[in-house]
């Protein structure tokens, strides 16, 4: 029930956001093509969880729900969240980012990342990055990670939410959920940040 719910109510979220931007594509029909992307990584390789993986469209304004968890065998967004940029990803044009793979940058990088084991950091519990695409590669090198901020709300909201330095940053309660699925696959989880 709460899959449907929350698949229909993203179809309502999409049209209602994307209807008055020059698209020449949803963004459920973008979410969709990049599970597709993914689902061809997974099937190639057996360190990659072939059932679950994670998905954040950059397109899709900051206080609203962009971090999806997605059941890779139906298609069906099963979770989201709000989930911060980096700062350096701003380019003072509302609803445009930037992108970098260069260190200081600040930027968030797009690609494919394959998430790595926890570690205990400055934000407490957060998992390592790797970046699988030219335009991350440097993830690891930049240390850019998954992790938790208190000040990321829960809740959609009107207002933009904080930035990061450059990680994909989540609330306290989200995290705990994202993060049980990771503790919990006997294989490596794939996270695919887009624009």
């Amino acid at each position: 029930m709460k899959k449907v719910f929350i698949f229909l109510f993203f179809s309502v979220f999409v049209f209602s956001s994307f209807s008055k931007k020059e698209e020449n594509i949803s963004a459920l029909e973008k979410l969709n093509l990049q599970i597709k992307d993914v689902k061809e990584l997974v099937s190639k390789n057996s360190m990659y969880n072939k059932e679950i993986a994670f998905f954040i469209d950059m397109k899709i304004e900051s206080g609203k729900y962009r971090f999806f968890v997605c059941d890779l065998e139906t298609n069906e967004i099963i979770d989201e969240g709000l989930v911060a940029h980096g700062l350096g990803s701003e380019t003072g044009v509302e609803g445009e980012l930037k992108f970098s793979n260069e260190n200081r940058s600040f930027c968030t990088s797009l690609g494919k990342y394959s998430i790595g084991k926890h570690y205990n950091g400055m934000y407490g519990k957060a998992y390592k990055l790797y970046g699988l695409d030219t335009t991350n590669s440097k993830a690891f090198e930049r240390s850019i990670v998954l992790h938790k901020f208190e000040s990321v709300p829960y809740e959609e909201q009107e207002q933009f939410i904080c930035k990061s330095l450059g990680c994909p940053m989540v609330n306290e309660l989200f995290f705990d959920r994202i993060g049980a699925l990771i503790d919990n696959s006997k294989t490596k989880v794939i996270l695919n940040i887009y624009y």
